[in-house]
This record gives structure tokens, C-alpha cells and sequence, in this order.
């Protein structure tokens, strides 16, 4: 098949989901042609490496100030500032000439749409009179399912009130979008049931779990680990990283350091906010930002911690940790869409001193 894929943020390590489903789609015969927003610097490298793959790479440049603006102009609408948030319009209108027939004619035999963000652009084509593709939507996780417990757990008063604030309109939103297109996909089925609830009456939600690149994330025996290290890895400007890193710190670290003094956190991730770069004024903490490869810190640390405030898709940074042979300590919410085993594949933890004896032992 030709395959339009769009996705409201570039594909990566970081962002693996669309990352490996378009690989293996290239891998097994399709043709993909990619459509995404870029932010920054390194976003625009990482473009310059897709377009070495086999698919072809349409990307436009999402400024600052343009999320801003859309979340302004969303405002006064119904419409969640999640929706908005990554709308360009110099991107619709590509999207527009590539995926619209001309004299019955079309480039493509499907469109992909990822995340709550990019929706908006399959809206957009099913506005056209002339489009007559089937839309997949990849919802991901459920953003509403994810507002909801962001609403009470959220890591200040602002973000909660926003949180509290966006939850109604998302919940409308997305139970809108189960109806709007040809086909809908979450990673779990905790998501696939948050969605239904919103809109009991829509068709079948698909579920396609994430996985994890076992030719890549390995374990190395020729690396020795750092009996004292704790390392946390994720996209540090994501609410529910920085919820889970500050709750770390300030419940979990020091019911650690009252047994091991000697306890090193090191927290691995892209874009830490200043709160959490902060944190290493501490000289047992270390804040890394972005790096080039994760493994060396999954593969020298003693354990590996995913105490994740919210329970929403399926957590990457617990599947690359077990996969490197890391042991883990995780939050039940972290491993609620997991078949992983807790004392056998790893250690689940609920409350600070649970976890905090789980990661000391």
C-alpha cells in the first residue's frame, strides 16, 4: 500500500511509537510517505536521518509561538488546547495537495493519523468534499484517561487547574473522534475501555501495543553497573515524567538515602524543565538532558525506576530497562497495561516506603 502518514512530532527513539511502526511497514513492502512537524535543531537532524531511510519525509517547521497562538485562538471554542496545540497550516496545506484527488486520481490507498494533536489534520481532510480515503486514527493512550488523574496529582496548582480545566472539553472531543474515522488504535486495552466509556455507541477500537527493539536495547554483560546507581529515562517535558521525577525525589530518594547514603539518581531524558534541572544542585543527582543512546545508563545502573504517577499507555522506559537486563522497580500504574510479573520480571511498589525498600533491596 501507499501509506500518508502523519505525525504532529518527529519520529525518534524517544517518540518510538511511529518510529518503528513506520520501519516495519517499509520493512514489509509499503510505501510510506511521512508528514511531520519539527521543532527544534535536533528535530531538524533527526529529519535529515529519516530521509536517508526508504520513505519519503514532508516536514514543516512548528515554531514556538505558533502552540501559543492556536492554544489562544482554542480558548474561547470547545475545542481541547491538546487539539490545537500542533495545527500548522503550512502542513494542511501540503497535506492537502498530496492526499485530495485530482480527476479521481490518488496518491494513496490510506492516511495514518497519530495522537489526539494530529487529529485535527484528518479533520481537516474529511472536510474536503473531494477526499474519500480511509482515516486511521492512532489515538496512542486516552488523553482523557490521562487528564483525569493529572487533575489531583499534577506537580503544581496551575498545571492541575489546567488539567481540570481541559478534562471536560478533551472528554467530549475524543468521544467525538471515535465516530470520525474509518478506524481507531490505543497501545492497551486500558485505553481502548477509558475511550469506550466516552462513546459507548462507537465502532471496534483496535489495540496495538508497543514494543521494544531487542536487536538494540541488549544486555551487556562486559559493562559492570554501579551498585549505588538509580536511573529514571524518559521525555523530561512530558507532565507525567516530571510529575513522576519530583514525587521521586521528594517522597521516595530520601527513605533511600536513610539506608544507602551512597545512592546515586540519575535522571536520563530530553528537554528536563528547570525544576527538574534544578535538582541537580544535589551532588547525588544528576540530570543528563538529551543523549545520544540510553543504553549505557540503562546497562552500568543497579536498577532502573519507573514510580509513574499516571496510568495511561504502555511505559517504553519500563520495556528498554527490562530488555537491557536492568532490574526494575515500577508504580502498579506503570505496568497496568504489562504482562510483566511482578517478583518474577520485576518488582512492583505502590506507596514511598514500599518503594524505597524495593529499590534498597
Amino acid at each position: 500500500m501507499n501509506i500518508l502518514y502523519i505525525v504532529p512530532y518527529v519520529p525518534s527513539l524517544v517518540r518510538v511509537r511511529p518510529f518503528h511502526l513506520i520501519r516495519e511497514l517499509t520493512k514489509r513492502g509499503h510505501k510510506v510517505t511521512l508528514l511531520t512537524l519539527w521543532t527544534n535543531k535536533s528535530e531538524h537532524a533527526e529529519l535529515e536521518r529519516l530521509k536517508s531511510d526508504t520513505y519519503t519525509v514532508e516536514a514543516r517547521r512548528l515554531s514556538r509561538l505558533r502552540p501559543f497562538l492556536n492554544s489562544v485562538k482554542a480558548l474561547p471554542t470547545s475545542e481541547p488546547l491538546q487539539a490545537a496545540y500542533s495545527w500548522q497550516p503550512r502542513l494542511a496545506e501540503e497535506l492537502r495537495r498530496l492526499a485530495v484527488s485530482t480527476n479521481g486520481h490518488h496518491l494513496f490507498d490510506i492516511v495514518h493519523v497519530e495522537h489526539l494533536r494530529g487529529a485535527r489534520y484528518g479533520l481537516h481532510l474529511k472536510s474536503d468534499s473531494a477526499f474519500d480515503l480511509p482515516i486511521v486514527w492512532d489515538s496512542v493512550d486516552c488523553i482523557s484517561q490521562l487528564f483525569r488523574q493529572a487533575a489531583s496529582n499534577g506537580t503544581s496548582k496551575m498545571a492541575r487547574l489546567m488539567t481540570r480545566f481541559e478534562l471536560p472539553r478533551t472528554e467530549r472531543y475524543e468521544g467525538r473522534l471515535l465516530d470520525q474515522f474509518e478506524r481507531v488504535v490505543v497501545t492497551s486495552p486500558h485505553d481502548a475501555v477509558a475511550l469506550r466509556h466516552l462513546n459507548p455507541s462507537a465502532r471496534e477500537i483496535s489495540i496495538v501495543p508497543n514494543g521494544v527493539d531487542l536487536s538494540y536495547f541488549t544486555a551487556n554483560e562486559n559493562i559492570a553497573r554501579n551498585p549505588s546507581s538509580i536511573v529514571m529515562t524518559g521525555k523530561m517535558s512530558y507532565h507525567a515524567n516530571v510529575s513522576m521525577v519530583m514525587h521521586f525525589v521528594r517522597d521516595v530518594l530520601p527513605r533511600i538515602w536513610a539506608s544507602r547514603r551512597d545512592a546515586q539518581l540519575w535522571i536520563v531524558g530530553k528537554n528536563p524543565p528547570r525544576k527538574i534541572r534544578q535538582l541537580a544542585q544535589h551532588p547525588r543527582i544528576t540530570v543528563t538532558g538529551t543523549v545520544p543512546d540510553l543504553r549505557p545508563y540503562l546497562r552500568s545502573a543497579a536498577v532502573a525506576v519507573a514510580p509513574t504517577p499516571y496510568s495511561a499507555g504502555i511505559q517504553n522506559k519500563v520495556l528498554e530497562a527490562m530488555a537491557c537486563g536492568t532490574p526494575v522497580v515500577a508504580s502498579p500504574q506503570a505496568v497496568a497495561a504489562l504482562g510483566a510479573r511482578h517478583g518474577r520480571d520485576l518488582v512492583v511498589a505502590g506507596d514511598p516506603e514500599a518503594f524505597a525498600a524495593a529499590v534498597v533491596a
